[in-house]
């Protein structure tokens, strides 16, 4: 039916709420004649002109006036037609009329309530209609609207914040929407859970958002980033492998620079973009958290939800990423919150993989996070080195990576640790002999033999660490020959390769990097002496002594850092001797036996994850 004779209409505001109300009551009894009339104006949203605006809002206004004559079943059509609006595709006019139609429908009665809602929630996003440039600019017009209406609603119906967290996460917008689509939810996200009803809808938001991560995460496969042999070995592979692979790549000189391998990864992945730019927008929120003094409380919410998601997620390659940035804003509370969680669930936790998955996480965190001080880090690897020792105090028997994997996983994970803080750790004399009190000479001397098992790349650079520092008493053969490449790494990692998991490696997300990069440690920061001077200036005792200052965290030069977070591609210009030496099985390129004390090379590639063998 088309549009009433709008000189049918010529009604006084009380005669027409008075025709609605009658019109309402009317349709119930089979009489739907003016019904349909007004069905016909709220369904009617193409090329309004003024008369029609002006009609429509005042339809919407009768309604308000009528609610209570309104059925759910007899009225389907009115209802239908009312909640597909959406606020986008209108002036503030019939906006203002309908969010005052929604408030008066949800109060009416309890059976409206989670409709209003949803329709609230949807518009979170602008509609199809709406996504042009012109509608993108009614975002704060629109957006506040919402908000404030539901912050009514919820004022008169107060079991509106439990009905909406359900809402809020189910209407999350899937991965294959417009970036801009996503980044809009999540704004709205965010703005719940600073509002008034943030405690109880603001929580389930962020455990929303941290999801929605993950799945983006998961969604690019390890091999999208492996490909052309982009991850390899930890210590003995040079960038110059890649040339016969890579020769549409553009070339620093002989080098691939770190700048262009993001590019083309970024460059063919729009989950990767879509990611980048969502964990941006989560990052500036925390840091508007802390500078509002909330910090500590929306953590507390983004570590509950690593624990159910992030941590178990194995294939996990950027998210963690947010838990990182979060504790560089606040080292004290957030920073010291995560580390001890960590090795909570590693020393008492119930799921042996989840167990081992934590002490991943706290030794690639406790290896990176330039924030956190020395003095900290050498706490919690102290309680690693208590939980490995009282375990193999206990153990009579030998290597057996199936039955003793968290024991190697700990083991593991002290090693890694230290090869990248050992120096610092023995220039402070009260943290040198807090770490030669630990025992770990009796830990890696066991005959459960953790230096067997092991990855040998992280023992060969450990054990040059003890060699030239003339630390700890391990067996002579173990000190001075290589050791030989074996399958035990593969088997006490599972089938998920956990013994190769650092989550903390360089962030290859463009964006999401310049936030990381100003609190970040990279390998070629701390790499000791040994390394020939023409690769890497050696580091002197007084320089490390200086990186450290009344307990605090690193404190390295770091040119990477120059212009903060709002820097361009330029400081991309790092070599890939900053990224990780996380290990990928090299046994194929030594023939089963690692090199003897092979040298870093100047350029090594990021980590490598549990899934790319």
């Amino acid at each position: 039916m088309g549009l009433p004779n709008m000189d049918e209409l010529s009604f006084t505001d009380s005669e027409l709420d008075h025709h609605v109300r009658n019109a309402l009551k009317a349709a119930i009894q089979g009489d739907c004649d003016f019904y349909n009339q007004l069905v016909a104006v709220i369904h009617h949203k193409e090329a309004l002109v003024t008369e029609e605006v002006a009609l429509l809002v005042t339809c919407l206004k009768a309604m308000i006036g009528a609610v209570s004559c309104v059925h759910i079943v007899h009225h389907r059509s009115l209802l239908a037609a009312i909640l597909s609006m959406s606020l986008w595709d209108y002036g503030t006019d019939v906006m203002d009329a309908l969010v005052e139609l929604l408030i008066a429908l949800a109060s009416s009665n309890g059976d409206y309530v989670d409709i209003c809602l949803e329709m609230l929630v949807m518009n979170f996003m602008p509609s199809p209609a709406a996504q042009s440039a012109r509608g993108l600019s009614k975002k704060i017009q629109v957006l506040d609207r919402v908000h404030s209406t539901l912050e009514d609603i919820s004022n008169l119906v107060p079991l509106t914040p439990l009905r909406l967290q359900n809402l809020v996460r189910d209407k999350m917008p899937p991965i294959y929407m417009k970036e801009h689509v996503i980044m809009i939810y999540a704004e709205n996200i965010m703005r719940l859970e600073s509002g008034v009803m943030g405690e109880l809808v603001g929580s389930t938001g962020l455990v929303a958002l941290m999801e929605k991560l993950i799945e983006f995460d998961v969604e690019i496969s390890w091999e999208d980033i492996v490909q052309d042999d982009f991850h390899k070995g930890m210590f003995d592979i040079e960038v110059e492998d890649l040339e016969n692979h890579a020769d549409d790549i553009v070339h620093d000189g002989d080098e691939l620079t770190r700048d262009v391998l993001i590019q083309r990864f970024l460059s063919t992945n729009l989950s990767a973009q879509k990611l980048d730019s969502l964990m941006v927008l989560t990052f500036e929120y925390l840091k508007s958290c802390s500078e509002g003094g909330r910090l500590v409380q929306v953590f507390e919410t983004l570590l509950q939800s690593f624990q159910k998601t992030t941590l178990t997620a194995y294939k996990s390659k950027f998210a963690q990423f947010i838990m990182f940035y979060a504790c560089s804003l606040d080292p004290e509370n957030c920073g010291k919150m995560f580390a001890s969680t960590l090795i909570d669930i590693y020393v008492s936790g119930l799921n042996h993989e989840w167990r081992m998955s934590a002490v991943a996480y706290l030794a690639s965190y406790l290896a990176r996070a330039k924030f956190i001080p020395v003095s900290f880090v050498a706490a919690m690897l102290e309680r690693v080195v208590s939980c490995c020792f009282l375990y193999c105090k206990n153990q009579n028997g030998n290597i057996n990576p199936k039955a003793h994997k968290l024991f190697y996983a700990g083991c593991q994970a002290i090693m890694y640790v230290l090869c990248f803080r050992m120096n610092q750790l023995l220039v402070i004399p009260r943290l040198k002999s807090q770490l030669l009190l630990m025992r770990i000479d009796n830990i890696l001397g066991h005959h459960l033999s953790p230096l067997q098992v092991c990855l040998p790349s992280i023992v060969e650079e450990f054990l040059l660490l003890v060699k030239e520092n003339r630390i700890f008493s391990l067996p002579e053969t173990v000190v001075e020959h290589g050791l030989l490449e074996s399958e035990h790494s593969r088997i006490f990692g599972g089938i998920k390769r956990l013994d190769m998991f650092f989550p903390f490696d360089p962030c290859l997300l463009r964006k999401c990097d310049s936030y990381i990069r100003p609190n970040y440690v990279y390998w070629s920061m701390v790499r000791s002496t040994y390394y020939e001077d023409d690769e890497v200036e050696g580091t002197s005792d007084e320089d490390v002594a200086e990186a450290y200052e009344c307990g605090n965290g690193m404190n390295i030069p770091d040119d990477r850092s120059k212009g903060g977070e709002d820097s361009d591609g330029d400081e991309f210009d790092s070599r890939l001797d900053k990224m990780s030496i996380t290990p990928r099985d090299s046994s194929h390129k030594f023939g089963g036996r690692m090199q003897r004390f092979t040298q870093m090379p100047s350029k090594i590639r990021p980590s490598t994850s549990p899934e790319s063998l």
